[in-house]
Order: structure tokens, then sequence, then C-alpha cells
């Protein structure tokens, strides 16, 4: 058991924000639910690529803001474009790699190549990437490649 689990509050749909969440992260799974007297989903625990979660259906009061978002590092862009895809559907899309899901949940579907681009010790090589990324919704890498090599 995690000592620090998110814990995520939804209105009515937990139980179909978990299996959509675990359908398409690899490793995922429903790890338990519990009912209330009517036999709707109170609250349940699910991981995602080992990553636990709890959710709540805790009715209106409370709504998913920027201020917190999924972070989820991608290693090629058949990753990105399919995560993006399935995340972003009856959802938000948003700048630089940002999203809202279909549940008001930000995520940034980032390539592990924008983190190497940007870390790249010269300036200007860094900035153009920079300056790519900013101009993208989905993070195209072989768009900030370009911009690296100066393209």
């Amino acid at each position: 058991m995690q000592k620090v689990t998110p814990f995520l509050w939804f209105d009515d749909n937990a139980e179909e924000a978990m299996q959509f969440y675990t359908s398409i992260l690899p490793s995922s799974r429903i790890v338990s639910s519990r009912r209330g007297p009517d036999g709707k989903l109170f609250t349940g625990t699910f991981e995602l690529d080992g990553q636990e979660f709890m959710a709540l259906n805790g009715g209106p009061h409370f709504k998913f803001t920027e201020a917190i978002s999924l972070f989820v590092r991608c290693a090629t862009q058949d990753e990105v474009d399919d995560l993006w895809r399935k995340l972003s559907d009856g959802g938000e899309e948003s700048q630089c790699g940002w999203l809202k899901d279909r549940y008001g949940l930000s995520w940034q579907i980032i390539p592990n190549a924008l983190e190497e681009l940007l870390g790249d010790p010269d300036p200007e090589k860094a900035g153009r990437v920079m300056q790519a990324m900013l101009q993208m919704g989905k993070i195209d890498i072989e768009k900030l490649k370009e911009a690296y090599e100066g393209g």
C-alpha cells in the first residue's frame, strides 16, 4: 500500500472513470470498489501503470481544475498519439501537451524527447524547442527535433 495516494472527487461517474482510465493505460487495474446501500460505487481504488489512486462519487460540489494534472511520460510518438486521442475524446485539447478528459481531469501527455531536448546545454537549441512546443497542442516529436536542429 502506498503511503500517499491521490484522491479524486467525481460527481457521480467515478466507476465509469476508473474503468476508462484502466482500459487505456498499461499495467492498470481496478483494485477495489466499495458500494453504498443503493449499490452504487461510493469509493474505489485503482492503479494506473502501478500508481494507486482513489476515487469518490462525491457529488457536484467540487470540480477538477488545471491546478493538478496527471503527467504521463511517453516513449514514442505512437504512444503520445494514442493517449492523446483516447483521453481527449469527449474532453478538451489545450496547449503544450495538456488536455482535459471527459471527466474534467487535466493530463499532460509528454514524450521523453521533449525533456531531453529542453535539457540541452545549448540555450539556443533548447530555446527553439521551447518555442516550437509553445505552438503545439499535442506534442509532435519530429517538429521538436526540427526546431532543435534549427529547421
